[in-house]
């Protein structure tokens, strides 16, 4: 496929942990390359983009920033090569500052880890998404701040970004992002960034769950900055629309449920929304049980699923990640992956979810 005509839509992939090395918690990340990418060609070739280096690949959860660095420039050029065979390949990926010790840093300290990493990403070929940072979080002392740094940032910026607004129940640390822990004061400064950089913007990726937030946002955007959906409990209807407007979308389930929703997306470009409705509306259950409390483990889920449909062929995670769920969970989660029409071959699945969580 050569991607969405009525929507820009990102797939966040998750990375595969090599088996036969010690990935446990606190140690470097080593991953099974070829798996990783091959994965990335599989999500490409349902039409979709890549967000690649995000939380859903574990950033902050096991991947540090040597892996990081590899995934990025590997990715890039994977692309690179799907493109030099006619098939256009999307990429974005993450510039954060997770390089940098936990705690609190000079505002100069944390600018300077953003830009190390978005050289790493715009050499690499692909769109920068600005990431949050916990760094930021720690450190900022207002909005000011956060107005200062990021508008350096896009200053610097080649092209265009994806900002990225990702809400505290996907990572505590992030509490307070853009100044303050009321949605509308953080509002209204992300606003006021994109209002002062328009040119430098794309849109801005919103993970709060919480669909009134991003439609306040959407419907405040300046024309030509896309709102990107990273709402995994209502990505249907944000994605769908009004009469006004519609999200764009860069979500962590579509690794997960990346045929049906392939599937859903070109309904959608074909105005049949009877079709989209029908193969998006089982999905919800399993992305909202993927993303269940705690948030921050529904790469587990999306590993798992994975597992069960033959896109690697072990059930291991950097940062030993693959124990934060436990069986009730992954039973819950297969029946309704069943449900949603998302497991490729049932025999399979039932296969290796027996040697996971045997009867």
């Amino acid at each position: 496929m050569t991607g969405f005509t009525s929507r820009v839509v990102y797939a966040a992939a998750h990375v595969v942990a090599d088996p036969s090395a010690d990935n446990g918690p606190g140690r470097p990340a080593i991953l099974d390359w070829d798996a990783t990418l091959r994965f990335r060609e599989h999500l490409w070739s349902l039409g979709f983009g890549i967000a690649d280096a995000m939380d859903t690949a574990q950033r902050g959860m096991g991947l540090d920033w040597a892996a990081t660095q590899e995934l990025i420039r590997r990715s890039g050029a994977a692309a690179k090569a799907v493109d030099a065979a006619r098939v256009p390949a999307l990429l974005a990926c993450g510039a954060g500052t997770d390089q940098l010790a936990a705690g609190t840093h000079s505002l100069p300290d944390i600018q300077a880890a953003y830009e190390e990493q978005l050289g790493v990403v715009e050499e690499a070929g692909a769109r920068v998404i600005l990431m949050a940072s916990r760094a930021m979080a720690a450190s900022a002392q207002s909005a000011d701040d956060y107005l200062s740094v990021y508008g350096s940032l896009l200053n610097q910026a080649s092209d265009p970004v994806i900002l990225h607004w990702l809400g505290d129940m996907f990572d505590p640390m992030l509490a307070g992002y853009w100044g303050s822990c009321d949605i509308p004061t953080a509002m209204a400064t992300v606003l006021e960034l994109i209002n002062a950089n328009p040119a430098k913007v794309d849109g801005i990726k919103v993970s709060l769950l919480n669909a009134d937030h991003e439609l306040e946002l959407r419907r405040a955007l300046p024309d030509g900055i896309r709102l990107y959906t990273g709402d995994d409990f209502n990505y249907p209807d944000l994605i769908k629309g009004d009469a006004d407007t519609y999200s764009d979308a860069l979500l962590g389930i579509f690794d997960g449920i990346a045929r049906p929703a392939s599937q859903a997306l070109q309904a959608l470009d074909r105005g049949d929304l009877e079709t989209y409705d029908r193969l998006m509306e089982p999905t919800i259950a399993l992305s909202r049980h993927i993303f269940e409390k705690p948030t921050f483990n529904y790469k587990t889920g999306l590993v798992f699923l994975a597992y069960l449909n033959g896109h690697q062929d072990h059930f291991r995670m950097v940062g030993g990640l693959e124990t934060a769920r436990d069986a009730t969970h992954l039973t819950e989660l297969l029946r309704l992956a069943e449900i949603a029409g998302v497991i490729d071959d049932p025999e399979l699945a039932a296969a290796r979810f027996a040697e996971v969580v045997p009867s």
